[in-house]
């Protein structure tokens, strides 16, 4: 069977002067701050969010419960992980029922100058009401108040509606790259692309 690629972006946020939209969630969401104890959360809402996306297939942590925790356990320990930019989203519509974790973010810093998100997630039932720009919109805030001029991140190129959003947030493409499939394609709509890409954590849904 020949090998087979996935097409990958880069894109970037340069900051400006002007101030950032704030980040709303939908009636019925409220934010959860970083603290070590949320590892285990993260990670379930992390795997919940890629099972059975392309992002998967391309980077085999993201397939299972236990490598999304090792992820997180790694990012989270990592000497640049920014706690401001690594955010939960949870649907808790009564004050007195628990809260349901659906959506994640998490962030590093790159550089004196630069930043990465990580991943951002939310999972399926969720979709569609405006939590993934508000995720990326309360990391970039955490971002620059960290100082960091600019912030990057890499998406999967069928993931269309996420390139969408990353654009009309004002991220505009750096670099197209090419990642190895691991499993066949057949499923996952399109073919594959002879080229080489370097091994990367960086996968968003």
């Amino acid at each position: 069977m020949a090998v087979q690629y996935v097409r990958r972006f880069r894109m970037e946020y340069c900051f400006g002067s002007a101030p950032l939209p704030a980040p709303m969630l939908p009636p019925g969401y409220r934010w959860i701050g970083w603290h070590p104890g949320l590892v285990e959360r993260h990670a379930v809402v992390k795997y919940d969010s890629f099972l059975g996306e392309v992002d998967a297939s391309l980077f085999p942590g993201l397939a299972s419960v236990a490598g999304c925790y090792r992820l997180m356990h790694e990012i989270s320990r990592q000497e640049d992980f920014l706690p401001g930019v690594t955010w939960l989203a949870a649907w808790q519509p009564d004050a007195d029922a628990p809260a349901a974790d659906c959506a994640t973010i998490q962030g590093l810093r790159q550089s004196e100058t630069h930043g990465s998100v990580q991943n951002v997630g939310v999972v399926p039932e969720h979709r569609g009401l405006g939590l993934g720009r508000a995720l990326v919109l309360k990391a970039l805030a955490g971002f620059r108040a960290a100082r960091l001029n600019r912030v990057y991140l890499e998406v999967t190129a069928q993931n269309v509606r996420a390139v969408r959003l990353y654009r009309a947030m004002g991220f505009r493409l750096a670099r197209t790259m090419f990642k190895q499939l691991d499993a066949p394609l057949t499923a996952l709509g399109g073919p594959g692309v002879p080229r080489t890409e370097r091994e990367t954590a960086g996968a968003l849904a």
